[in-house]
């Protein structure tokens, strides 16, 4: 549930607070790794929270979301784009009709 707050968090973050301290932690060690790495990474956490989507309890499926929006922060830092400006392509509703709710064609 949006504003839930996990246990041992300190409060909801916005997207640039988040991603730097995202690069603050890990961008030096990511970095090392390489884009390549990093994507595999998110890829693998990305393939744990479908599964904890599927089959897992709340608390496992916001521990996995948290870890999919870290890697996803770590590429963003790597490419030196910013994940604030990449949601706010969505900030007026749907990209490409612009509505809300979308109303593009299924």
């Amino acid at each position: 549930m949006p504003g839930r707050e996990a246990t041992g968090s300190v409060g909801p973050m916005d997207l640039d607070g988040f991603q730097r301290v995202i690069a603050d932690t890990y961008l030096a060690r990511d970095a090392d790794r390489g884009v390549p790495a990093t994507v595999a990474w998110l890829a693998e956490e990305l393939g744990e929270l479908a599964q904890a989507a599927r089959k897992g309890t709340p608390p496992q499926q916001l521990h996995e979301l948290g870890d999919v929006l870290a890697w996803l922060a770590s590429l963003a830092n790597q490419l030196d784009l910013s994940l604030a400006e990449a949601a706010s392509r969505y900030a007026k509703g749907c990209p490409r009709c612009t509505a809300t709710p979308c109303t593009c064609p299924s």
